[in-house]
C-alpha cells in the first residue's frame, strides 16, 4: 500500500494532481480544496488512499491525515464508493464536512456532486456518532478550541482516537509544547 506521497507537483487536470517522486509520477485523486492549493513545481503532500479494484488502481490524496480517515469512514456507508466520498469531500474542507455529519445535517452533504438526498441521509445516519462532537459544541463551552490541522490531533486519531476523544485529551495541553510533547502527554492523561 501506498501511505503517502511525496514530491512537486508536475501536472494537474479534471480533479487530479501528477506528483513527481524522484522521476515518477504519482497520479492522484484530490478533493476541490486540495487541488485549488496544489501549484505547479511546488512541493506536496497528500496522505493516500490506495483503492484496488480488478481491473484498476486509484490513488486518492488528502493534505491532512484526518481528511483521509473521513474519506475512509465515508466509504464504509453502504452506497458510497471512494468517487462520492471525494465528492462529498470537496463540498468543503474535511471539518466542514465532519461537523456537517455531526449535527446531521444531510442537506450540506447532498450539496456533493453524484450525491443524493437518500445517500446524504445515510452517510448522516451511519457516521453521525462516528466523527465526534462538531467542533462548534467545543467552542461554545468555552474549551479551549483545538485547530483542524492540529498535528498532535491528527497523530492521536492516527493512533484510532475518535476527534472528540482526541479533542478532550488535547484540551489542556500548552500548545506551544512540540507535537510529540503534546502527544506524549496526552496518552498520559
Amino acid at each position: 500500500m501506498i501511505a503517502h506521497v511525496n514530491g512537486v507537483v508536475a501536472e494537474k487536470f479534471a480533479n487530479s494532481v501528477i506528483v513527481d517522486v524522484h522521476d515518477v509520477g504519482y497520479e492522484v485523486q484530490v478533493a476541490a480544496g486540495d487541488f485549488d492549493a496544489a501549484l505547479l513545481g511546488e512541493p506536496v503532500k497528500f496522505y493516500t488512499y490506495h483503492h484496488i479494484r480488478e481491473q484498476s488502481q486509484d490513488l486518492f490524496g488528502f493534505s491532512s491525515l484526518a481528511a483521509k480517515k473521513l474519506f475512509e469512514l465515508l466509504i464504509t456507508v453502504q452506497g458510497v464508493g471512494p468517487k462520492a466520498a471525494l465528492s462529498i469531500l470537496s463540498v468543503g474542507d474535511s471539518e466542514q464536512v465532519r461537523n456537517a455529519i455531526a449535527n446531521s445535517d444531510s442537506a450540506y452533504v447532498s450539496k456533493a456532486s453524484g450525491v443524493g438526498k437518500k445517500i446524504a441521509e445515510r452517510v448522516v445516519v451511519d457516521l453521525s456518532d462516528k466523527v465526534g462532537l462538531a467542533v462548534t459544541v467545543a467552542h461554545a463551552s468555552g474549551v479551549a478550541s483545538v485547530s483542524a490541522g492540529d498535528e498532535a490531533l491528527e497523530a492521536l486519531m492516527a493512533l484510532g482516537y475518535s476527534l472528540n476523544d482526541a479533542s478532550a485529551a488535547l484540551e489542556n495541553i500548552p500548545k506551544d509544547l512540540s507535537t510529540a510533547e503534546r502527544v506524549t502527554q496526552a496518552l498520559r492523561s
